[in-house]
């Protein structure tokens, strides 16, 4: 039997966004302290094979919902020498604007989605703006567009799609909400996307206000840490911490890139 590979993931922040705590938890925080998003693509990487988690939005969207936009995550994309347009697959972790817009990148990709997001994003929940306003409607036609282009691949809960590299449903934030289990040279690691916006969400147990079903949150946790080597190996979406508790590939990529293979350097 032939080993699992070990893959290297990398975590490119391309926007940031200033929020207080009690807008990050159901029922607020009494903290009421600083406590911002930063927003990042993932890519997971085997020797020229390459796998990017999730699209990011641009600079136009950024304006229209009032984020801070440092950089087009190709930017981030090349700095690791990575042409977005041989990209070969994409991973949509949701279909929520903030991963899966920026459709003028990554042209000869198909798109690996779960079956009840595009459900979910296409159906009749979206006949409520509460639920529909995390989406963009051209992100969604785009991706209809690609299913008639043959570039999708769907998924009905977890799946591997490489020998060390899986897909695993949790739902909770949105209907179709997938993690990507990766083996790393330091064991299992878990990008949880929004299963968990922050570390504290998830370690806490205190869900994220934006969510379709609360009760799949909760065990989204669960699962995530279940897939992970430990807690230390689960990744969430969208703490600024990620930059902080692992190494950049080089002083040039400080701030920007984090190496996520590799053990965290601060705790």
């Amino acid at each position: 039997m032939s080993p699992i590979p070990n893959y290297e993931i990398y975590a490119i922040k391309y926007a940031h966004h200033m929020r207080r705590s009690p807008d990050n938890f159901i029922g607020g925080d009494s903290h009421d302290v600083p406590m911002p998003l930063d927003y990042f693509v993932w890519v997971i990487r085997h020797g020229q094979k390459v796998w990017v988690v999730d699209t990011g939005f641009s600079k136009e969207m950024a304006q229209q919902r009032g984020r801070e936009f440092l950089r087009c995550p190709s930017e981030g994309l090349k700095m690791l020498d990575i042409d977005p347009a041989a990209v070969q697959d994409v991973i949509i972790t949701h279909m929520h604007y903030d991963h899966a817009g920026n459709n003028h990148l990554f042209q000869g990709a198909r798109y690996h989605l779960q079956d009840k997001e595009m459900a979910f994003a296409t159906g009749r929940c979206m006949c409520h703006k509460v639920m529909r306003f995390p989406f963009d409607v051209q992100d969604v036609t785009a991706m209809v567009q690609r299913v008639y282009q043959d570039r999708t691949c769907f998924h009905d809960g977890d799946e591997e799609i490489a020998p060390g590299l899986s897909l695993h449903h949790v739902g909770g934030h949105t209907m179709g909400l997938q993690v990507v289990r990766v083996h790393t040279q330091r064991g299992w690691v878990v990008l949880a996307s929004d299963a968990s916006h922050f570390y504290a969400n998830m370690e806490q147990e205190r869900p994220f206000p934006l969510v379709y079903n609360v009760a799949d949150m909760l065990q989204g946790y669960q699962r995530a840490y279940a897939l992970a080597s430990s807690a230390d190996h689960v990744i969430p979406g969208h703490d600024p911490l990620v930059l902080h508790r692992y190494p950049s590939p080089n002083q040039a990529m400080k701030g920007i890139v984090a190496r996520l293979d590799q053990p965290p350097v601060h705790a």
